[in-house]
């Protein structure tokens, strides 16, 4: 079981709005509406994925990393590397 599962549905509300978000920027796009006003709706929606990049990544270490730590052993290293490069990738973006 994932450590989202008992939020998964609200997950994947918010990936439903990110989604018409998106939808949203390409129809502005397609009308030739301003660059700033299109940029602005690009920032929000990025700033949304992060959010539910974040709450993924909270989940994960409630419950996957530190179940894994308590069993110890390589695991627990795999499951520590998974979320140090997580955090790395998420930075970089």
């Amino acid at each position: 079981m994932n450590g989202y599962a008992q939020d998964k549905d609200a997950y994947l509300k918010r990936m439903r709005r990110i989604e018409g978000q998106v939808r949203g920027i390409a129809k502005m796009i397609e009308d030739d509406k301003y660059c700033i006003d299109v940029l602005t709706q690009v920032s929000a929606t990025t700033k949304a994925l992060e959010a539910v990049a974040l709450g993924l990544l909270d989940e994960h270490l409630k419950h996957c990393v530190t179940q894994a730590a308590a069993e110890g052993g390589d695991v627990a290293n795999q499951k520590v590397a998974e979320a140090s490069a997580a955090i790395a990738r998420l930075v970089k973006s």
